[in-house]
């Protein structure tokens, strides 16, 4: 099995997913995550309940690959974590690695209309369960990590050309599945997030970044000034010590 505490990074290229029931719930307990989630929804009425996958195990099965159990649940299930004595199952995410042909990397702040106002992480969501019969594989991941890089950074990437390249787990074992995109110019990020924030606001809403950094080094994100997703520091340390990294 893979270690289970602390923010943990694995090299791994490929994953065999394995969709499992979700745990049931006592009444106490989803009466409590029901009045947890009321709260937060008052404190911030963005909040959506939307379907979300969260991850039910993980587990090394050999060089670089791993499996993971996944369930359907909906943001909702999240609120345990402020339940006393309820166990809420590790939410599952991906995020992209976006370099710039000089070696620097992407990192991206979130409005104060998001779920983690100014926090810097790297560009990515929370997975989402397929539909309509369709499965939820290596091909599907992808594909949701390029939509989130479109949605939030106005970056069109095919999502064949994106590769797995990391899998973290971080707090409440939250488990983060990191695709390296294609190198672009730095202009090409910074017009992206422009024309992307344009889009949001001329249907009425507000974007989900309100800034970007290109950092070189892990030293460099101590300048970014808020909190820090748990991921990001080691993700930027292993992209900028790998030897298969290019500068152009």
């Amino acid at each position: 099995m893979l270690p289970p505490m602390g923010v943990d990074l694995f090299d791994v290229e490929r994953l065999h997913l394995v969709e499992v029931a979700a745990p049931p719930l006592s009444p106490e307990d989803e009466s409590a995550a029901d009045r947890v989630w009321g709260r937060a929804v008052q404190a911030n009425p963005t909040l959506f309940d939307g379907p979300v996958v969260a991850c039910a195990g993980l587990e090394r099965t050999g060089p670089r690959t791993v499996s993971l159990s996944w369930v359907r649940v909906t943001y909702r299930h999240y609120a345990l974590r402020r339940v006393p004595g309820a166990a809420a199952l590790p939410s599952l995410f991906v995020n992209v690695v976006q370099p710039t042909h000089y070696g620097r990397v992407l990192v991206v702040r979130m409005s104060p209309s998001t779920a983690a106002p100014g926090r810097w992480q790297l560009p990515g969501g929370s997975v989402e369960p397929p539909q309509g019969g369709e499965a939820l594989d290596e091909a599907a991941l992808g594909g949701q990590a390029a939509r989130e890089l479109a949605e939030e950074m106005g970056i069109a990437t095919a999502p064949g050309t994106l590769r797995l390249w990391a899998v973290t787990r971080g707090e409440n074992s939250s488990v983060g599945l990191t695709y390296l995109a294609p190198a672009l110019p730095e202009s090409a990020l910074r017009e992206g997030l422009a024309a992307a924030a344009g889009a949001e606001r001329a249907q009425g809403r507000e974007p989900e970044l309100d800034e970007i950094a290109l950092v070189r080094s892990p030293d460099e994100l101590a300048g970014l000034v808020g909190p820090h997703a748990d991921y990001l520091e080691p993700v930027v340390r292993r992209y900028t010590r790998t030897p298969l990294r290019r500068d152009g």
